[in-house]
């Protein structure tokens, strides 16, 4: 296997699902479940294709917009809570990580590198499985989609997270394209870019030529060091 040494960047951000672990398939399916039973279900291609990289707001915004139906705030809110419940329901059969991953993050941790966790994923989809993975203690900021109005591509999420790591870094961190972050799709990448951040992505869930506005592609987190 062959390894991608990168300079070293002030900080690392992590992108959740699809990076730290294989969960999209099981947010299609806690998805599908509140979907079907309206008529409103999609293939996974689709849900690949447009859905992958949307908060679950967005999501469910997009799917009432594809049917040409009126979605208000009170009744979305309703869906995300039970395809929340429906997503933290299926964790019963448990979650894997990536390879690479959890080994990256604590040799980072241990190296003293400043760490932020930057999902579209609710914090209550979020907290059980890095709980689980034993990396819950490891990120010095976390920002889900409880935290901003804007999913990805918009960069509210990634301008956050580096912000509320310079307020704790102060004296560490001097721009955001000296750090960088880890993700895996296409409306990540767009999102961590227009906050300044140069982007490493991995092709867990799109290949290279759809994530080529990355600044470094792998195949896996096993591949990567950083200079330290």
């Amino acid at each position: 296997m062959k390894t991608l040494s990168l300079p070293r960047p002030e900080a690392v951000l992590f992108d959740f699902d699809g990076i730290l672990v294989d969960s999209e398939p099981m947010h299609y399916r806690a998805f599908i479940e509140i979907l079907d039973p309206l008529g409103m279900g999609f293939p996974w291609k689709e849900y690949v294709d447009t859905y992958m990289g949307f908060d679950d707001r967005d999501a469910f915004r997009e799917a009432f917009r594809a049917q040409g139906m009126a979605l208000d705030e009170t009744n979305l809110g309703k869906l995300v809570a039970a395809k929340s419940g429906a997503f933290l329901l299926g964790l019963r059969d448990g979650v894997t990580a990536y390879p690479g991953a959890v080994p990256l993050i604590e040799s980072l941790h241990t190296a003293g590198f400043p760490l932020a966790l930057c999902s579209g994923a609710l914090r209550s989809d979020i907290d059980p499985i890095i709980a689980h993975l034993g990396v819950a203690h490891r990120f010095d900021v976390i920002v889900s989609a409880d935290d901003v109005r804007r999913s990805k591509p918009d960069p509210e999420s990634y301008a956050l997270a580096y912000a509320r790591l310079s307020d704790k870094y102060d004296m560490l961190l001097t721009a955001p394209g000296m750090s960088v972050a880890v993700e895996d799709t296409p409306a990540g990448i767009r999102s961590a870019k227009g906050a300044g951040l140069r982007v490493l992505a991995v092709t867990n869930s799109y290949s290279d030529l759809e994530l080529a506005e990355a600044d470094w592609i792998v195949e896996s987190l096993e591949e990567v060091r950083f200079g330290t």
